[in-house]
């Protein structure tokens, strides 16, 4: 159940306050050039205009953004669309490829089983996620996206590239050994090998324990309470 919950933060099925202050997003780009590495296919268009987005164009890229595993499609939200143009603007990015978009509930949870970091209600079942590798500054795209404060954005340094979604504003990093770390106000948010919560700091040399266990395991909804008592927290200091 501790995966599930962190899991479950990562997907956005748990609301937590928003935090510190996004920084001015530029105007985003209104023409996108994608390249779908499952299926070699290519989306290069304008998909909004100064009336709006451009529905033919958006009913494209729902066929191009669809769930390669079975061709089923859905609608893709334009915020997912307009956060990703924004993030490529800022960062100099003129293509961008997909890795995942749109997922089927079969697929979703075929992925869940088989690889660490999947959530069970992921954005990707609502066509509000997308998994996306740049040419290169991978780090400082992925800073620039976290800074904008859109959605959630995920970062996963081994397999060198990150998530952008339209759902509630968090990051969260995993790596290789699926090791999950929620990021919030400045705290690490995770959980030890023991599945007791731990939150951290970083500063000086490393990581410096804020709130450890007790003398008993935490159950999943003392851990949600600790955790939103961090997010509230956070949000009450950074409005004084």
């Amino acid at each position: 159940m501790n995966r599930r919950l962190l899991l479950s933060l990562i997907a956005g099925a748990v609301m937590l306050p928003r935090v510190g202050h996004a920084l001015p997003a530029p105007p985003p780009l209104r023409r996108l050039h994608l390249v779908n590495a499952h299926t070699a296919e290519t989306f290069e268009g304008t998909y909004r205009n100064d009336s709006g987005p451009i529905a033919p164009v958006l009913d494209e890229l729902s066929v191009f953004l669809r769930d390669f595993h079975s061709g089923a499609r859905v609608a893709i939200d334009v915020a997912l669309l307009d956060f990703l143009a924004a993030v490529m603007g800022a960062t100099g990015q003129t293509t961008a490829t997909i890795l995942s978009a749109y997922r089927t509930p079969e697929t979703n949870a075929t992925l869940a089983r088989t690889h660490f970091g999947v959530a069970e209600n992921s954005q990707h079942l609502y066509g509000r996620a997308l998994d996306v590798h740049f040419g290169g500054n991978l780090v400082e795209t992925m800073r620039a996206a976290r800074a904008m404060q859109r959605g959630g954005v995920g970062w996963y340094p081994s397999s060198r590239f990150i998530h952008l979604d339209s759902g509630p504003v968090r990051n969260w990093d995993l790596d290789e050994a699926g090791l999950g770390t929620l990021l919030l106000g400045g705290r690490h948010i995770r959980f030890n090998s023991k599945g007791e919560l731990v939150i951290s700091s970083t500063g000086g040399r490393g990581r410096v324990p804020l709130m450890m266990h007790g003398n008993r395991p935490m159950t999943v909804r003392q851990r949600l309470a600790r955790l939103r008592e961090l997010a509230r927290a956070e949000y009450l200091h950074r409005r004084h």
